[in-house]
């Protein structure tokens, strides 16, 4: 049986080209990049390499850019370098009830140490209001984080409005961007962040490697002490082919049309919400997929089929979709975002599936889940 993937809001199937350069580095290139013989100095090379593509990428300097383990290490090293080195200034952080557990986690930590965080409700959409942000800035807002688009409902926050509003204030903006690097286009200058993080597994790149984007003006106290790699800034010897492949991944996403891929991922939504009307399925859609949506993600409630079962279903039947996010997949709790957006009493938050689209899916793969999904709901609302 052929397995069809369509969890790629989770991790993504790496690009044959990242595979290709991360096993030349493998094959070639050992050195450590600290190290000042050739060896290293190649090492360093490829590193140096690598930030120039993802700095470009986003519209940054080259040093602004430093490598960290991923997504969850670049929120952790921007929130608490930020709550920690600004505590002086004030103590009062505003983020959104449907963040990533690698910012709502943090958060909950400094709450028990004494600062004041301010959650934003959001809308059925999984949207803020921007009247909200600037009634929650005060004085001693030292920090506003904010992701770009949600990794469960797909909605995408407005990054340039965000930005105005904030360089205004006395915080410092920080974007996790884990979904929204390859989805929407970003530009840190233009978009006001001082602070942003992703991850590389997300865009066809290697697992357990990201990077924190710093505002120049910034400095903010490590995470991981150690030694001086990353110019002080992140300890650890830099896992150098890893770092080249991501470099490459960042590179081929740089290089595809956005909104030609969105359009892409909106006909394929359509598709399956065709199948599913054309079989009478009784569904309703979690966040929408209008306007102001990454149409990468697709999250389903099949009316009077659980998660569980449906995800069940699907699996054995060879197509791969989650109940929710992976970071909390395991958990019996009920979605924190389905949550915040309809209620915790709403049968959403038990009835629902998230299909994720990434550039490697094809209309075949599409068509046929939409087929499976139509039988499964019928056979089970029946």
């Amino acid at each position: 049986m052929q397995e069809i993937y369509l969890d790629n809001a989770a991790t993504t199937p790496m690009s044959p080209q990242v595979i290709d350069v991360m096993t030349r580095e493998m094959k070639s290139d050992f050195g450590n990049a600290s190290s000042t013989y050739e060896l290293g100095r190649q090492a360093r090379r490829a590193v140096d390499r690598a930030r120039s593509q993802i700095a470009a990428a986003i519209n940054a300097e080259d040093s602004e850019i430093v490598f960290t383990s991923g997504g969850s290490e670049s929120n952790n090293t921007a929130i608490f370098g930020v709550a920690h080195s600004r505590q002086k200034i004030g103590k009062q952080i505003i983020t959104t009830k449907i963040e990533h557990p690698s910012v709502l986690n943090p958060m909950r930590q400094l709450e028990r140490e004494g600062y004041d965080v301010t959650y934003l409700d959001v809308d059925e959409t999984g949207h803020i209001s921007l009247t909200d942000l600037k009634n929650a800035l005060t004085p001693e807002t030292i920090l506003v984080s904010i992701m770009a688009v949600n990794n469960e409902v797909g909605s995408i926050n407005p990054l340039a409005e965000i930005g105005a509003i904030v360089a205004d204030s006395n915080a410092y903006f920080h974007v996790d961007a884990v979904q929204g690097l390859g989805n929407i286009d970003l530009d840190v200058k233009e978009m006001q962040i001082d602070l942003l993080s992703t991850s590389a597994h997300k865009i066809n790149g290697p697992k357990f490697l990201g990077f924190l984007y710093e505002n120049k003006q910034i400095t903010l106290p490590p995470l991981v002490l150690g030694g001086e790699q990353e110019t002080k800034r992140r300890a650890g010897t830099e896992n150098v082919p890893a770092i080249a492949g991501f470099g490459e991944a960042v590179s081929e996403i740089a290089a595809v049309d956005k909104a030609g891929l969105q359009a892409k991922y909106a006909h394929w939504q359509e598709m399956i919400l065709q199948e599913l009307n054309q079989a009478g399925v009784a569904y309703e859609i979690n966040g929408g997929c209008g306007e102001h949506v990454s149409h990468h993600v697709l999250n389903l409630r099949i009316n009077g089929v659980s998660t569980t079962i449906l995800q069940a279903n699907l699996d054995l039947a060879g197509f791969a979709v989650s109940g929710g996010s992976a970071c909390t997949a395991g958990s019996l709790e009920p979605s924190h975002v389905l949550v915040a957006c309809f209620g915790k009493d709403s049968p959403r938050v038990n009835e629902s599936i998230r299909i994720s689209f990434g550039r490697y899916n094809t209309d075949e793969e599409v068509a046929a889940f939409a087929q499976e999904l139509s039988k499964i709901a019928r056979k089970v609302q029946k």
